[in-house]
């Protein structure tokens, strides 16, 4: 297991280097300059020359992708285009703790929500609990999150408060607790509802293996072959899901940050994104894949702790 993970880590740069390098050909194939808004002339052409040299970016792109990978390594990711004299750094490390905080109380409920939903569905399949299960699921699945938050705040922020004169929920914000239940539901109904539809599916599969029903001829209690013999199985494919969707929801959702006024990361990236900020779009994404390939490599551990047989051939027995 040790060999297994180390070689998984030694694939974190490659990785890494190639997330790195199709990012940044793809920031400077893009037409426009950072300095020169869209549509805006108020820089000559010149000028905007001038503040490009004083940033290297009038060197062949080679060499600048080798200064910016030097930087990168160090972990300087440089100063904000857009947001001058701030560093990159000091951006994200205000944003990033928010939106991590907001992404990892999505998947909790996700995990918690969608895997209890996929359990009873499949217990009782055919059931009212089932049907239940699937409607709740399309509905969550269908609506996105951005759609959903605005469709919470109008209920619970606006709606309700007006017809009871009492307001729980804030408009917007992250300072209190009461702040964060609404951001957390939108972002994580949809994976819940994913979550729910796979554990479903993995539990019938289960259920219906010879093993499951020697199990039950044997006379065990049904509730000891639900969770010794069908859930501790069923969930591993449902683990390929939740560290993936742990690394999309831990950077958190740009679009459900920019709906309820989250001070994460979020909402930089997406201004980023429409103005060409390429230090601060390079270190999002950076920061996206190094998270993402983290979360694969605990997912593949989380393989050998809950089946003896991936262990096995891991060790090639």
């Amino acid at each position: 297991m040790f060999a297994f993970i180390v070689k998984r880590v030694m694939w974190f740069i490659p990785t890494i280097l190639a997330i790195a390098l199709v990012t940044f050909i793809l920031m400077n194939l893009t037409p426009g300059s950072p300095f020169q808004p869209a549509g805006a002339n108020n820089l000559r052409e010149d000028i905007i020359k001038q503040i490009e040299k004083n940033y290297g970016l009038d060197k062949p792109l080679p060499v600048r992708f080798v200064i910016y990978l030097g930087k990168a390594v160090r972990g300087d990711f440089g100063e904000s285009y857009t947001r001058r004299p701030q560093q990159v750094n000091d951006i994200i490390r205000r944003g990033f703790p928010v939106s991590l905080q907001l992404g990892a109380m999505a998947l909790v409920l996700a995990s918690v929500g969608g895997i209890l939903l996929g359990v009873l569905a499949a217990v009782n399949q055919n059931g009212w609990l089932d049907y239940f299960s699937a409607t709740l699921a399309i509905l969550f699945y269908s609506v996105p999150s951005f759609v959903l938050g605005i469709l919470l705040l109008l209920l619970f922020v606006i709606w309700i408060p007006d017809w009871t004169g009492w307001r729980f929920f804030p408009l917007s914000g992250w300072e209190s607790p009461r702040a964060w239940v609404l951001p957390t539901i939108a972002l994580g109904a949809g994976p819940l509802a994913q979550l729910a539809r796979y554990t479903r599916s993995s539990m019938i599969d289960v259920i219906r293996s010879d093993y499951v029903r020697t199990a039950r001829a044997k006379g065990l209690a049904e509730q000891k072959v639900v969770l010794k013999h069908v859930l501790k199985n069923a969930l591993i494919p449902v683990i390929t899901l939740i560290g993936p969707l742990f690394a999309a929801l831990g950077t958190g959702s740009f679009f459900v940050e920019q709906v309820f006024g989250i001070p994460g990361i979020g909402k930089f990236f997406v201004v980023s994104m429409s103005s060409k900020d390429q230090p601060m779009i390079m270190a999002v994404v950076l920061l996206y894949g190094t998270f993402l390939a983290a979360m694969n490599l605990v997912v593949d551990i989380l393989y050998g702790v809950i089946d003896p047989r991936i262990r096995m051939s891991i060790r090639g027995e």
